[in-house]
């Protein structure tokens, strides 16, 4: 994707990320770029463009080479059509360092406490981590959340100062926001953990049906062996 619509598709599906602006987005990429983070394309049509003409791979080297012709001639007809503007724009994709920083920045622990905005951002792209990762950031907020509604219901118990009505029903709405967002955090962890046993359960029994696959398999070899030599022991 180019930087247009990298911005639209993380404001289409990403709540979090809906008040993005190009003057973040773009700084951002340069600095991506000169890591080594992300790549620029040479030639190459933004998925916008090439979704609206879509070329179907054949699997063969023929096939890719037809398809290679037909997206350059869509390229020239999009700039004959006065699309240049969006055939210029820096087409961007991920490399192999890139994905590294990327797993390693969604596994970090957030360098702001109760930074809801972080964590929901990690939480978005949760899919990519590892299962054992994903129970680590969600009891990271649990933690996190724990600590801020102890403390939202020390300073309703004994506040500062005297509170009027208004003041107290902000303080309480606080405070129960606070206990939603753990009860919900406590209900993905409970099914984080539910999974990871299960998968480690079912990992664990095919590891026992292999074993016994190969012993099955040595005791066989054994046999013929014992019954070539006329059953006497060696």
């Amino acid at each position: 994707m180019h930087g247009y619509d990298l911005r639209k598709h993380l404001r289409d599906d990403f709540g979090v990320l809906s008040n993005l602006s190009f003057g973040s987005l773009y700084p951002a990429l340069g600095r991506l770029e000169a890591t080594g983070a992300i790549r620029v394309i040479p030639n190459a049509l933004p998925l916008s463009t090439a979704e609206e003409s879509p070329i179907l791979l054949t699997g063969s080297l023929g096939g890719e080479r037809a398809a290679t012709v037909a997206r350059r001639a869509t390229a020239k007809v999009a700039e004959t059509l006065g699309r240049s503007s969006t055939r210029a724009r820096k087409v961007y994709e991920i490399t192999p360092a890139g994905e590294e920083l990327f797993e390693r920045l969604l596994e970090s622990p957030s360098a702001n406490e109760n930074d809801s905005r972080g964590f929901s951002l990690r939480l978005a792209f949760a899919r990519h981590l590892s299962p054992s990762a994903r129970i680590r950031l969600l009891e990271r907020r649990h933690i996190e959340l724990a600590d801020h509604l102890q403390r939202s219901s020390n300073n309703l118990e004994r506040p500062t100062r005297l509170l009027d009505v208004y003041e107290r029903s902000l303080a309480e709405h606080a405070r129960d926001a606070v206990a939603n967002d753990l009860s919900w955090i406590e209900r993905l962890l409970a099914q984080e953990r539910s999974a990871l046993t299960e998968s480690t359960s079912q990992l664990n029994t095919l590891s026992s049906g292999r074993n016994r696959t190969a012993k099955n398999k040595q005791r066989a070899v054994r046999d013929a062996s014992f019954a070539h030599d006329g059953g006497s022991s060696t």
